[in-house]
């Protein structure tokens, strides 16, 4: 597969050399290739004029169209600009943007010169950028004035001065210009627009080994500092390259639709690197699911004709919260594939995606895999013609993919109907290498656990029919009575209530049982049903559909959950919420809207207080 699916500067003598105890992983010895040419110039050769991408901007209806020779030229422009303030092989170059052609061409010129990037969501705070750059020891930051996001203005440029100040590795701030903002320049900062003009379209693609690191990103751990995961060239290629095209039954001439931000790994390889290695054309979304109206998705499907669309259980449970009639109301007949990621993708959303969007006739890949698998690993597509699809688990490995379960005592669980600790049992070229700067917290993290195994931290069973369902994480296990229970398997019973939007389980210490289950449940929006019945329909169905040790002691009906904004809950905050630790909630400033903290502290007191 990788002789014919990418273009090689030098080809390889050796496929792996790996060891999975002692972490150390080399795949396609002595080749050499560079990504930004796999991406566009062999495309631009091919076929000069085909989309690379489509930039479906934040006001629906004002898309922009790129070609990949227009990708090409960018990207190089970039590239040039880069060079010629001093940066080079193996130099960090943090990315801070929103969702744009520029962005993905700033991704691709630092390819291109064998720079790493490190990608920032152009939403995390200037704490966070400033600790991200310094990690990484950037020599430079690419960003915009401003952000367009939901109808509103996000300060970009003022998040990077802020960030700068603390961060004296930076020499360079390159800006960009997205509304045209007058925004003040500092002395580092130099205008990437006015360079780029004058910029050669012309840069050789930088000859990069197999096992140089491509880029970094970073991903937050249950405790301490983020982690600069690291990812390879060769490797990670490939595999993005496999998977798009298998997973998504993706090839040239579709429209692809993955809405993630570039600032997580969705972004950095189904919306970037596999999908443009690939030929395809990607759509780029810069705005968000409910603007204008909860239709933005749809109305995008049919305007854009998208064949794959690829979201998060978050949005479509947002969407289910806004009623059927949305997705109703367009021509969704250009879709043959949908696709889910980011947490188990729970039954009542599952039939809803493919109900409403999918027209039952679509596939529902709901995939399984993390910022340090590189792509996706479990996932109930490819394979073979008909095959079935069942709702709420990502079902089949990957091609090299091979799971296992693990108990506590470092077992292998041998046969089906088994729950345990999900480890994958081989290496696969598209895993992170490392931990930028401590090697020994990424051994500890993922291969010491279990040793000789990578270490996911998801827990997972496997079904009497060998399919794989994904139970949370093994830090979101309950102990009920000695009974194990994971928060999304009571999540997914709670869900299937018509009138739950969605559900965040967690445990908190009883004198009895050992750990309780605390329930929040956000109700749909035309939901009418008196809170106290709905409550109790609740406790029956979590005692029908999983067992009476099950059953929430406390259900607190909020109007929303506390969510990051990629959209993962902060359970943290929950657990704190209902040990009556009220303060010592900690910084809820990173969260999408921190005032929900706030109403969800309300009602609690109220409801301890009856």
């Amino acid at each position: 597969m990788a002789k014919s699916k990418l273009r090689w500067q030098q080809l390889f003598d050796k496929v792996q050399q790996c060891d999975m105890e002692k972490g150390q992983f080399s795949w396609f010895s002595n080749g050499s290739l560079n990504i930004s040419d796999n991406c566009i110039d062999r495309h631009v050769e091919s076929n000069p004029d085909q989309t690379a991408l489509i930039w479906e901007k934040d006001e629906p209806g004002t898309e922009e169209r790129v070609s990949y020779k227009e990708l090409l030229d960018m990207t190089c422009r970039v590239a040039n600009v880069l060079k010629g303030h001093g940066i080079s092989k193996g130099d960090r170059v943090a990315i801070y943007m929103p969702n744009s052609p520029l962005a993905v061409a700033s991704m691709l010129a630092c390819m291109r010169i064998g720079a790493v990037h490190s990608v920032v969501f152009a939403g995390f705070s200037a704490e966070a950028l400033a600790t991200r750059i310094q990690d990484a020891s950037c020599v430079a930051v690419i960003t915009t004035d401003q952000a367009v996001r939901g109808g509103k203005i996000i300060e970009l440029k003022k998040m990077v001065d802020s960030a700068v100040e603390q961060c004296p590795s930076v020499r360079n701030v390159f800006v960009a210009s997205r509304t045209g903002a007058d925004v003040p320049y500092q002395s580092k900062d130099v205008s990437l627009d006015k360079l780029m003009e004058q910029a050669d379209t012309s840069c050789p693609a930088e000859q990069m080994e197999s096992e140089d690191p491509s880029f970094m990103l970073y991903t937050s751990g249950s405790t301490g500092k983020p982690k600069g995961l690291l990812h390879s060239t060769a490797g990670y290629l490939l595999y993005v390259a496999l998977t798009h095209q298998a997973v998504f039954n993706c090839s040239p001439g579709d429209v692809y639709a993955c809405v993630a931000d570039i600032g997580w790994i969705t972004g950095h390889s189904y919306v970037v690197y596999g999908p443009l290695s690939n030929g395809v054309t990607s759509v780029l979304f810069e705005s968000i699911p409910t603007y204008p109206d909860p239709g933005r998705y749809w109305e995008m499907v049919e305007r854009l004709k998208v064949n794959q669309f690829y979201t998060a259980p978050t949005a479509i449970r947002l969407l289910i919260k806004a009623g059927d009639s949305w997705p109703q109301k367009y021509n969704l007949s250009s879709l043959r594939t949908l696709g889910c990621v980011g947490e188990p993708l729970n039954h009542e959303a599952w039939e809803w995606y493919n109900k409403f969007v999918g027209q039952s006739r679509c596939d529902i890949v709901d995939t399984w895999w993390q910022t340090e698998t590189g792509g996706i690993c479990i996932t109930p597509r490819p394979s073979e013609s008909g095959a079935e699809i069942l709702p709420g688990m990502p079902m089949r490995p990957f091609f090299g993919i091979e799971p296992a379960l693990l108990d506590s005592q470092q077992r292998e669980l041998i046969g089906n109907d088994v729950t345990g600790s999900l480890c994958i049992k081989k290496p696969w070229p598209g895993m992170a290498r490392s931990i930028y700067g401590d090697h020994e917290r990424f051994l500890d993290t993922y291969l010491r656990p279990f040793p000789g195994y990578y270490f996911s931290g998801d827990g997972a069973h496997r079904h009497s029919n060998g399919y794989y369902q994904i139970t949370g994480r093994t830090d979101d296990v309950i102990n009920v009575s000695g009974h194990r229970l994971g928060t999304a398997e009571v999540e997914d019973a709670m869900d299937e209530h018509e009138s739950v939007a969605e559900t965040a389980v967690i445990g908190t210490p009883h004198e009895v049982k050992g750990e309780g289950i605390y329930a929040f449940i956000v109700l749909k929006d035309e939901s009418t049903e008196d809170e106290n019945k709905v409550k109790m329909e609740l406790k029956e169905m979590v005692a029908v559909n999983i067992a009476k040790f099950a059953v929430p002691d406390h259900i607190l009906i909020v109007p929303g959950l506390p969510k990051t904004r990629s959209g993962k809950i902060m359970r943290r905050i929950l657990r704190k919420i209902a040990g009556g630790e009220l303060s010592a909630l900690g910084d809820v400033s990173t969260l999408a809207d921190p005032s929900v903290v706030e109403v969800i502290v309300k009602l609690h007191v109220v409801a301890r207080a009856q």
